[in-house]
């Protein structure tokens, strides 16, 4: 019997690990149409499906979600990123072929999913299952205890006796300081892909267990997913409208800059297709001074064209963690869709989120009244830290020796697996 499970429900990916006995964890694998993998894209597609009836649908998630979309253009509602979502007051669901899909109803429909991909690997009976959650969710005034009630939902109704939470930079700090030698100071910076969450640390051998005690932690709704905005921003939305003006009457008005907003956050673009703002956008066309750039935008929503965008806009960003200037390429733009996007700019487009970025560093080590060379060592997950000028907040302050980085994919749920073998596990609540 597994005693527990961890569960890291990322906004882009998702892990579950499982304690195996002493310090060893194991990712639990998925078996899908499309392979094997032990990471989860957090992404769900809905089709009809005939062959079962008229109201049945075809449910995949993660890549084999990814495949049905990209193999059915048009057909498919394509969900990603959800956890966006989770403490959004404003976010009351979403219609799926004419039935209202709440968050809760969309987290316990991808896990029910990835357990079936796990088949026999999932296990028969579990303990507890000790969740990660960020330090400051997502959004602009996200509600945590709103949150954590749709988690306890989509979970209690996968029968899990005991539910846990655990601050996501914690859990990745217990994972990686189960390597330490000695006594240390421990700043976890975790990036995901809607949050940027630190926790401070003071890990202590006591008697051959490994103790910690909470320093302190912070947190930003800002990370990779703003990075991606940011370029959607400057290397798309220009292509497709914005700026751009219409008539009313005698007069001439700028399209609302939301429409925009909605465009560069690529994983609300299925959403958007189905909203009032959407069909106000179209009947914009006809008085627009630029119409063949509004049905341009209208297209690219309608044709679902979001995840490719993702993937040619995450391409140009790895490109720039390596070079100093790289090429964007999106065909259903056309010739406007290739454009070389130089590191500078980039940096300078990201400057108001690095801010936000380091200010939230400043204030988990202002509020505990710690100096920078308290800190034993600084531990970087998730891919966002590749980014060169998120690494320069951290070499500007920290001696290079101690930093370190790691398990980008992997760290959290591990680490909260483990916590979940302790039999202290209560104290590690968030």
């Amino acid at each position: 019997m597994a005693r527990a499970l961890g569960l890291d429900f990322g906004t882009t990916n998702t892990v579950l690990a499982r304690a195996t006995g002493g310090s060893d964890t194991q990712s639990m694998a998925f078996t899908s149409s499309v392979g094997t993998t032990d990471t989860m894209r957090t992404a769900l597609s809905f089709m009809k499906d005939p062959l079962v009836g008229a109201q049945a649908l075809k449910v995949e998630a993660g890549q084999a979600a990814i495949r049905q979309f990209i193999d059915n253009p048009g057909d498919c509602r394509f969900l990603q990123s959800i956890k966006t979502f989770a403490a959004s007051a404003l976010f009351q669901g979403t219609l799926i072929y004419a039935r209202r899909h709440s968050f809760d109803d969309l987290m316990e429909i991808f896990l029910q999913r990835l357990k079936a991909y796990a088949g026999a690997e999932w296990p028969a009976e579990v303990s507890r299952i000790v969740t990660g959650r960020p330090v400051q969710f997502a959004g602009a005034s996200p509600d945590p205890a709103l949150a954590l009630e749709r988690y306890n939902a989509a979970l209690t109704r996968l029968g899990f006796p005991e539910i846990h939470y655990v601050y996501e930079p914690v859990a990745a700090a217990y994972y990686f300081a189960q390597t330490l030698k000695s006594d240390a100071n421990v700043l976890v910076a975790d990036f995901g892909g809607g949050t940027t969450d630190y926790s401070l640390i003071r890990f202590e051998r006591q008697a051959g267990r490994l103790a910690a005690i909470p320093i302190g932690h912070s947190g930003v709704g800002i990370a990779g997913d703003h990075f991606d905005a940011r370029m959607v921003n400057h290397l798309v939305a220009p292509e497709i409208g914005k700026g751009t003006y219409f008539k009313s009457f005698d007069k001439l008005l700028e399209v609302p800059g939301g429409y925009y907003a909605n465009f560069a956050r690529w994983n609300q673009l299925s959403i958007f297709k189905t909203t009032r703002e959407f069909t106000d956008l179209k009947s914009l066309v006809r008085s627009a001074i630029e119409p063949e750039k509004l049905e341009l935008f209208i297209d690219l929503v309608e044709h679902d064209e979001g995840y490719p965008l993702y993937q040619s806009i995450s391409a140009t960003k790895m490109a720039l963690s390596a070079s100093d200037e790289a090429e964007f390429n999106f065909a259903p733009l056309g010739s406007a869709g290739r454009k070389t996007v130089k590191r500078a700019d980039f940096e300078q487009w990201i400057a108001p989120d690095l801010a936000r970025i380091e200010g939230a560093l400043d204030e988990v080590l202002e509020k505990t009244s710690t100096a920078a060379g308290a800190i034993d060592k600084v531990f970087l997950t998730g891919g966002t830290s590749f980014v060169p000028a998120v690494r320069r907040i951290f070499t500007n302050r920290f001696d290079a020796g101690k930093i370190e980085s790691g398990g980008e994919l992997l760290s959290i749920a591990h680490g909260l697996a483990l916590i979940g073998e302790s039999d202290d596990v209560a104290t590690w609540a968030a």
